[in-house]
């Protein structure tokens, strides 16, 4: 059975963790499979946006501590550990932050340590109102190594995360929608996602690369975002799409060609 299970339709991916009899536990191949399919869709233009989920409703319950406590992998987790550059673990969740196209998460059930930092990979939250969550790593005596320390960063307060972190202490979506851990909550995430890469969809492929881009580099490369304004606008005003936009501000018929630029 395939870790992950994607559909493709209409230019929109969905992604689903796909170990239901685990909750959707990480294993070291699904972070691997997750590096992976990242990479294919980063490379595939007809996709103009991602929703992340989980099989069953739910989301993951973070690591699976059997994988991770079995001693063929010990070595290997070692490795990754002290190796240059980003570990797997880091990678099989920032690089959804660095795919050109929007990346939606739609949570339910459990979100827990490592699919905490999925879903904070994500530029979009939506969640169930009943969903779990926590920053689960310190429970098990160890820290959150999955690029939270990225990817946390100007989504909540130092001090929450803080507190969230070495408390390691479960809340419900609705508290993490009062603190802006989640963007919105719905009944139906997955549904409301959908909808949300539908809206997307209406705008230019190459803006939404862009803005995306223009946006993560005003939180963590502030020096350089004023000039990404500069280069992107550029070569946007010399692309196809937008001039698409402006016919299909009257014309909504008018279809914008496959990405241009990464």
């Amino acid at each position: 059975m395939a870790l992950l299970r994607v559909e493709k339709q209409n230019g929109i991916a969905t992604v689903s963790l796909n170990r239901p009899e685990k909750r959707n536990a990480m294993s070291f191949a699904l972070l691997n499979e997750l590096v992976k399919v990242a990479n294919q869709l980063k490379k595939d233009r007809s996709i103009r946006c991602v929703i992340l989920t989980g099989e069953a409703h739910v989301f993951s319950a973070g690591i699976d501590l059997a994988d991770l406590n079995n001693p063929k992998n010990r070595a290997y987790a070692a490795w990754e550990l002290v190796k240059p550059g980003q570990s797997l673990f880091q990678k099989a969740f920032l690089i959804w932050q660095e795919l050109p196209v929007p990346v939606i998460a739609a949570l339910e059930g459990f979100c827990f340590g490592a699919g905490m930092q999925l879903a904070l990979a994500a530029d979009i939250r939506i969640a169930h109102p009943d969903t779990q969550m926590s920053i689960m790593e310190s429970r098990w005596g160890l820290v959150p190594d999955m690029g939270l320390s990225r990817s946390l960063k100007g989504v909540i307060g130092l001090d929450l995360a803080k507190e969230l972190t070495l408390t390691a202490r479960i809340f419900d979506a609705n508290y993490a929608k009062t603190i802006g851990l989640v963007t919105h909550l719905s009944e139906t995430p997955l549904q409301q996602a959908q909808a949300l890469a539908e809206e997307m969809l209406q705008r230019s492929p190459d803006a939404l690369a862009a803005a995306k881009q223009v946006l993560d580099a005003m939180e963590h490369q502030p020096r350089k975002s004023l000039r990404l304004e500069k280069i992107w606008q550029l070569k946007l005003l010399l692309g196809k799409n937008s001039q698409l936009a402006r016919k299909k501000d009257k014309q909504p018929e008018v279809q914008f060609v496959p990405r241009q630029f990464q």
